[in-house]
């Protein structure tokens, strides 16, 4: 049951390679294998979007809006698995300084952004939206800047698709995963 969530226990999971889906209405853990990581040294920003972002369009927040971030990656498409018990789970967890999101604003209004959680040297990748073009990567961008200004050492995204693989994401042996995270946790980074 989604209720049986919480921030102490999605917290435990991460630092062992886990993380939660809630599947209709079921919370379900994952480790896949491969899993997907984002190297932030060897982070592609198509020449395009390094257009978009020197143009400055986009207004980069973090953490101003979390819940209105996680609820529209909620909405983002049917059969989502971003339940409400994961978004209570989320909004706690970001009230405790865990999870974090990234906003890209235009006029006024949330166009864009991603959340996932911190810890230790690991940023654990949860999801995305976009209301307008290129709102989303634009966010993504200013979140590995801030990654790599923070310390941080693992960026895990936990599965490959196309649109990530355009900014280098690659799968990597479960084994070699649960290595790098047992290394980033160690690492003191600052969000």
């Amino acid at each position: 049951m989604s209720t049986m969530l919480s921030p102490h226990l999605v917290l435990a999971a991460y630092a062992q390679g886990l993380f939660p889906m809630d599947i209709h209405g079921t919370i379900r853990w994952f480790s896949p294998d491969p899993r997907a990581i984002l190297p932030l040294d060897a982070f592609h920003v198509p020449r395009t979007l390094r257009q978009v972002v020197r143009q400055g369009r986009f207004e980069i927040r973090t953490d101003t809006s979390f819940g209105d971030v996680i609820r529209a990656c909620g909405r983002r498409r049917e059969g989502t698995w971003i339940g409400r018990g994961i978004i209570d789970c989320y909004v706690r967890l970001h009230e405790l300084g865990y999870a974090h999101s990234v906003e890209a604003w235009l006029e006024g209004r949330l166009a864009g952004g991603l959340y996932g959680v911190a810890l230790g040297g690991a940023f654990f990748g949860e999801s995305m939206f976009h209301a307008e073009r290129d709102a989303s990567k634009v966010a993504l961008v200013a979140l590995v800047e801030r990654l790599r200004g923070g310390g941080f050492v693992l960026l895990d995204v936990q599965y490959t698709n196309p649109h990530l693989a355009r900014f280098g994401a690659v799968d990597i042996p479960r084994s070699e995963y649960l290595g790098r995270l047992r290394r980033a946790l160690n690492v003191t980074a600052r969000w």
